[in-house]
């Protein structure tokens, strides 16, 4: 873990952001079918968009392993669309630095 990322752990807003990012997480469990997909991609988009300040995603391996599979081909493409947005949110919020660092994820 890098000495950043620690430092942010122990920031009060950050944990805040960070609860935020899973509960709106929590939503793709309960999801049955591709309506809900749709729907729980946008409260991860709005919730990442809460708090643009910080670079450092909270919880980056789930929300990647979310939107793999939201890039399932057996669904429709309402649903894609709606995942490219958010990989365009998250490469917006992160830059470079951390998207070069976490590239792997993505």
């Amino acid at each position: 873990m890098d000495p950043e990322e620690q430092e942010l752990l122990n920031d009060y807003r950050y944990r805040s952001y960070s609860s935020v990012i899973e509960k709106a997480l929590r939503n793709f469990e309960s999801s049955s079918e591709w309506a809900d997909l749709i729907s729980s991609l946008g409260k991860l988009n709005k919730a990442l968009q809460s708090n643009l300040k910080y670079s450092l995603l909270p919880r980056r391996l789930i929300i990647s392993k979310r939107l793999a599979q939201c890039l399932h081909p057996a669904l429709p493409s309402g649903v894609h669309l709606k995942a490219l947005e958010t990989y365009e949110i998250i490469f917006k919020i992160v830059g470079t630095k951390w998207l070069a660092k976490d590239l792997f994820l993505y």
